[in-house]
């Protein structure tokens, strides 16, 4: 933690708001419309990792199997899913007052997600947190997805800063943590947000229990480069 922190990364699904249980709600709701299912069954086809997380191919995959399919019943639930994964999205504990306190701080900020950028922009907007960020990378920029080391180079030359000078805060291990750490940026497991419960496999500089745990990371480290100056 000698390193000097210029700028802090941070994933968006399940790192700023909890976006699985935004999905569960959304299938719940779709198992609500057709009488029958199960929505932690319907779920579970978004986390097969393919055709992909968002992909809409999920919810006719799952009808299909569980003999529910009609192309009626399939566009009202893929219009109840992009409804619902929305209006359900709620901010982590703190997640306003971080990214407040780092820009008075004049940290810059960047978004690093593997959404498409206009999957992202609605979240963020929802959740009125667009403006704290410099830069916000998304999967349609990079043509890469993470762990790719493509995603954090990418997002690091945006900065002109090299990865000992970042910060990388992510809910996933092997997409967010491992690469980052690899290639040589200060990583933060946001343990809070990883609800597949990797976290006894995780090497991360720092273990967060809360979002806000990342202020007392950066004003630390910015209080030490001050003294040494």
């Amino acid at each position: 933690m000698e390193r000097s922190i210029k700028a802090v990364l941070f994933d968006m699904d399940n790192t700023l708001f909890d976006f699985l249980e935004a999905k569960l709600t959304a299938c719940k709701r779709m198992v609500e419309h057709l009488g029958g299912g199960d929505p932690e069954d319907m779920l579970g086809y978004f986390l097969r990792g393919t055709p992909g997380f968002e992909d809409l191919e999920n919810i006719r995959d799952y009808l299909l199997d569980n003999e529910l399919y009609s192309e009626e019943d399939y566009e009202i639930c893929c219009r109840i899913y992009e409804t619902i994964k929305l209006e359900a999205l709620v901010l982590y504990p703190g997640v306003k007052q971080t990214l407040e306190i780092l820009k008075e701080e004049h940290i810059t900020l960047a978004l690093v997600t593997d959404a498409h950028s206009n999957n992202a922009m609605k979240r963020l907007e929802r959740m009125q947190i667009k403006e704290y960020f410099d830069i916000i990378v998304t999967n349609d920029m990079t043509g890469a997805k993470k762990p790719d080391h493509k995603v954090f180079y990418f997002t690091l030359d945006l900065l002109d800063i090299s990865p000992q000078q970042a910060l990388f805060v992510g809910d996933s291990p092997g997409r967010d943590i491992e690469p980052a750490r690899k290639i040589g940026m200060i990583t933060a497991y946001a343990a809070y947000g990883d609800r597949r419960h990797y976290s006894d496999n995780v090497e991360a500089d720092i273990v967060l229990s809360g979002i806000t745990e990342v202020l007392d990371i950066v004003l630390e480290n910015k209080k030490i480069g001050e003294n040494v100056k």
